[in-house]
């Protein structure tokens, strides 16, 4: 009787454990929206929340947003900036669909245009991030003006285009947390070689993802791969 007793808190304890990691995981969110990037002093578009998410309070004309976008982009090449506005971006977006479709058209007509322009490689990766961003935050009944859109492939061909840069090596290790495996592991091993020469990225890697008992940047991306991560 004692045996069965064992054994049957055994499933229950598997079980609660199962069940509690899910949640967790559940609840991290999506990595590209659920955490906000460290910039510095760098500008970015209006931000009044101490916090991830936009708290409700917010007056912000999303009309402004399309053109307060890419005022950012166009003026700043570091990846992070990027990153971090698209992010923003997104969380307007997703309140006011006319916004995040004109967003995205803009974003569009911008990487076309800048076809054979030496910042070719940055229109791509907004286009790209952006799409993600979207696919990852906008629900399965709203409206997603990037659906059909593989914002992952012009993430890789702004990568080919830009040469070697580790932010955003990080920004496509996010996107690949799910997979495909080896790809993703080839982004990690990149992006913690080059936060040893990029302090900004370094500082980011090493922040937690949602409050202090969560998993670092850093780890939470290396989980899947092969790569530890040195410890601060």
């Amino acid at each position: 009787m004692k045996s069965q007793l064992f054994h049957l808190n055994r499933i229950v304890f598997a079980i609660l454990l199962a069940l509690f990691l899910f949640t967790s995981s559940a609840l991290a969110g999506p990595p590209l929206i659920c955490h906000s990037f460290i910039i510095g002093d760098a500008k970015s578009i209006p931000w009044t929340s101490h916090d991830w998410n936009l708290t409700g309070s917010e007056n912000y004309d999303a009309r402004n947003l399309a053109a307060d976008t890419i005022a950012v982009l166009d003026s700043d090449s570091v990846v992070l900036v990027h990153m971090e506005t698209l992010r923003r971006a997104t969380l307007y977006a997703r309140k006011d669909p006319a916004a995040a479709k004109e967003l995205l058209t803009k974003l569009v007509a911008r990487a076309d245009s800048s076809a054979n322009s030496p910042v070719v490689a940055l229109a791509s990766f907004d286009l790209g991030y952006l799409a993600e961003c979207y696919r990852q935050w906008m629900g399965k009944d709203e409206p997603n003006p990037a659906q059909g859109l593989d914002g992952y492939a012009l993430v890789k061909k702004a990568m080919q285009l830009r040469g070697n840069d580790p932010q955003m090596d990080f920004a496509a290790a996010l996107i690949t947390l799910n997979g495909p495996a080896g790809e993703h592991q080839v982004y990690v091993q990149k992006t913690l070689a080059g936060a040893k020469t990029d302090a900004l990225l370094e500082h980011n890697l090493f922040t937690h993802f949602m409050g202090p008992q969560s998993d670092t940047m850093a780890d939470m991306i290396s989980r899947t791969s092969n790569v530890k991560v040195a410890k601060q």
